[in-house]
């Protein structure tokens, strides 16, 4: 234990550097905030979608101390991952998959815990405290969290943005009984830009600050499990997994670095993979090329069915050959996307397949398959 008092959460902020974080705060975590009533409230209105985890936890994530009681005090910590180009860019490339920034590298999910770990077992050792790490897998509002803890803001589009990096940035946070010194909270800078939701390709933000999930490409192509809604489809344009356009347009980007962690930086398989290999995955090349990546916890049938809906957006009937395998796949979600991307790239092939394959009357979950594309 530092001899000053007051240099312990310097200490702790210091070791957090140490570790590779890009910046470190303390927040209460015993203190009311308006957060989970606004958690409440999005629930209710169905905004989760079929996030029913969110529904199911949502006592415990009113507040860090509705998840666990002993909790007093949260150091709250941030790694960069920033692009070493503009993501916006390689949504032009329409023969390619546009995988999001953060997806592109290795699980940081990983990454960030072990070395939490490390910077909890400091915090026990210093306060003689109890202490819990969280890295985005419990019901802990971190975002909220984090602007408490002084490293940002939650922006217009409700992701946290700060001065110093950004955008592009992980959480993760370490609560613990101690009683530690807080930082002042970092105060809104967005005024009256309003470039995030201006740039949104579905419309998914209801009012600054309020995301209606069931309309965001990163909630259509990661969560939701079934056919993309048809009103979304020619909006994903060529994206495969997750988005960031809203994240991109902010314009305190121009502060941010790109990431200096080697394992965040992505793979040069992932920046800008072809569709016409993506098509082609079945479920053990899928697991063998995203291991270790986040990519994975979609499974092959959801990231193939959005790799159909972004062929049939690519405008390029070359890719037609490679659609044709997918309408006899063993995944119904798989064969409808296949079925509605080549209606929309080759209308004549698509009337030929169903000519060709039409079913049986009584069939009437196939009829339903070829209805996607009509």
């Amino acid at each position: 234990m530092p001899d000053d008092p007051a240099s312990l959460e310097a200490t702790l902020k210091a070791a957090a550097r140490a570790l590779g974080f890009d910046a470190a705060g303390l927040a209460r975590a015993d203190e009311a905030w308006e957060a989970g009533a606004r958690l409440a409230e999005f629930v209710a209105e169905g905004r989760h979608g079929e996030m029913r985890w969110m529904e199911d936890t949502l006592a415990r994530r009113r507040a860090p101390t509705a998840m666990w009681p002993k909790a007093r005090s949260a150091l709250v910590v941030a790694m960069n991952y920033g692009p070493d180009h503009n993501p916006l860019d390689t949504l032009a490339a329409r023969e390619s998959g546009n995988i999001s920034v953060y997806a592109r590298g290795r699980d940081y999910h990983d990454l960030i815990r072990s070395r939490l770990k490390q910077l909890a077992g400091g915090v026990a050792r210093l306060t003689g405290a109890d202490v819990k790490v969280f890295v985005d897998t419990a019901p802990l509002m971190e975002k909220p969290l984090a602007q408490r803890a002084g490293l940002g803001w939650q922006g217009k589009h409700t992701n946290l943005v700060s001065r110093d990096l950004g955008s592009w940035f992980f959480l993760g946070t370490v609560l613990t009984s101690a009683d530690l010194a807080p930082d002042a909270p970092e105060p809104d800078h967005c005024g009256t830009c309003r470039a995030c939701l201006d740039i949104c390709p579905t419309a998914a933000f209801p009012a600054p600050y309020q995301l209606d999930a069931r309309r965001c490409i990163s909630y259509l192509t990661i969560e939701h499990a079934g056919p993309i809604p048809r009103e979304f489809r020619a909006a994903m344009g060529n994206r495969i997994y997750g988005c960031d356009d809203c994240l991109a347009a902010c314009p305190w980007n121009k502060f941010a670095a790109s990431a200096s962690e080697a394992a965040l930086f992505a793979r040069a398989e992932l920046k800008t993979p072809g569709l016409d290999e993506l098509a082609a995955l079945d479920d053990a090349a899928f697991r063998e090329i995203f291991s270790g990546s986040p990519v994975k916890r979609s499974g092959r049938d959801r990231f193939v069915r959005n790799v159909c809906v972004a062929i049939g957006n690519s405008g390029q009937p070359t890719l037609t050959a490679h659609l044709l395998p997918l309408l006899n796949d063993a995944s119904p979600l798989v064969r409808g996307a296949a079925i509605w991307a080549l209606a929309r790239l080759d209308p004549a092939c698509f009337a030929g397949e169903k000519a060709r394959r039409r079913p049986a009357e009584h069939d009437t979950s196939v009829q339903e398959e070829w209805d996607l594309g009509a």
